[in-house]
């Protein structure tokens, strides 16, 4: 992931034509999500788990190759497409949480959740470090090595997966999900947990994409050297699943609707820090701020929304949950680099406080209208 945020800004802008479209092979990554969301899902609930997460390496390898050659070539266009492939392999990925809760009794689902993510913290420590050191590896091609590298790593990714055959079951996970009608797939979307749990993930997501995309390019604008702008991003991935250790024990003790609500005043306050100014400290600190408000409110969502669903249910619904979630993260990562290219880094942030306060605003009102009850514990 840490890999990922880095190339996709700093790559694309070394092919894009214009300033403005730095940001869109990022953007196109996240659009993968709108295209192959539900298809995974469903192909996970009637192939396996384990059928998907390899899928998932294939698309890792073949989205870094894609790129190596993209750069190679020169082609800008060639970029989006890798980033697409990479986005379908991250996807795929997204769903070892939603496998971790189905593989352990009720009472710890939400602490398997919240570990699963804080193996995120391999990734914010190593992830810096592997983009460092191979990024020129294949001189004199800037940021080929560091594709090459993620490639391996789909490759690596598939071992672990190979040698749980007889752990992983390759029978579906959620029932028969074809006999679910059109009017019942409606009934579970208007379900107000449902509904509270899908929007608390996606605006979590769409807020932390709308600072994290720019923040390379914010930081080499203002004169920042580019190693600071890789340390920002790996505390920043810190930030984001180091509170996973306590996360699930936060949503047991005080529910998973507070939970979401301390994440939501987080991200305000991260918004805030990083329209006060561009010294390299308020990046630093907004940026932390900024991972730890979307874990609470990302756990939270996935938490509510696998209480909320009953097991037949759930790959429809964790499919169109996470399609849900591309189309904000794509939003929100095409606004950013508008935003931040037409009206600069402060004004950027300020748009997200923006958007955080309309939605809390709604679903305070659609929490009072509807009078919801947290699911039992």
């Amino acid at each position: 992931m840490p890999m990922l945020i880095l190339l996709g800004a700093l790559a694309g802008q070394s092919l894009a034509p214009i300033e403005a479209l730095a940001t869109v092979p990022a953007s196109v990554q996240m659009l993968a999500g709108i295209l192959v969301a539900i298809p995974i899902s469903m192909y996970m609930g009637k192939a396996g788990r384990r059928s998907g997460f390899l899928l998932g390496a294939v698309f890792m390898i073949a989205g870094g190759l894609l790129a190596v050659l993209a750069l190679v070539i020169g082609s800008f266009l060639l970029l989006c497409v890798a980033h697409l492939v990479l986005g379908i392999a991250f996807i795929a990925i997204n769903f070892f949480r939603f496998a971790a809760a189905e593989s352990v009794a009720e009472q710890y689902k939400a602490k398997a959740i919240s570990y699963t993510l804080a193996s995120g913290l391999v990734a914010a420590l190593i992830g810096p470090l592997i983009y460092t050191l191979f990024r020129d590896a294949l001189l004199p091609i800037p940021f080929a090595g560091a594709y090459l590298a993620l490639s391996c790593l789909g490759g690596l990714g598939c071992l672990p997966l190979a040698m749980m055959g007889k752990m992983m079951p390759l029978t579906a996970v959620g029932g028969q999900v074809e006999d679910i009608q059109p009017q019942t797939k409606r009934q579970i979307l208007s379900r107000p947990l449902v509904l509270l749990a899908i929007v608390a993930a996606a605006v979590s997501m769409a807020s932390m994409v709308l600072l994290m995309i720019p923040t390379p390019l914010a930081m080499e604008a203002v004169g920042h050297e580019g190693h600071y702008g890789a340390d920002v991003i790996r505390w920043h991935v810190i930030a984001m699943f180091a509170p996973s250790f306590i996360t699930g024990s936060l949503i047991q003790r005080y529910g998973s609707i507070s939970v979401i609500s301390a994440g939501f005043a987080l991200l305000i306050a991260a918004s805030v820090v990083a329209s006060l100014g561009v010294g390299l400290m308020q990046f630093y600190v907004s940026l932390m701020l900024l991972g730890v408000g979307w874990n609470f409110g990302f756990i939270g969502g996935t938490y509510l929304l696998q209480s909320a669903v009953s097991e037949q249910e759930r790959p429809l619904i964790q499919g169109i949950n996470d399609t849900i979630l591309a189309i904000a993260s794509s939003i929100a990562s095409l606004s950013a680099g508008a935003l931040y290219a037409g009206f600069g880094w402060p004004a950027l942030a300020i748009a997200t406080v923006g958007l955080l306060v309309v939605v809390i605003m709604v679903v305070l009102a659609g929490r009072t209208w509807s009078r919801m009850r947290e699911p039992s514990l």
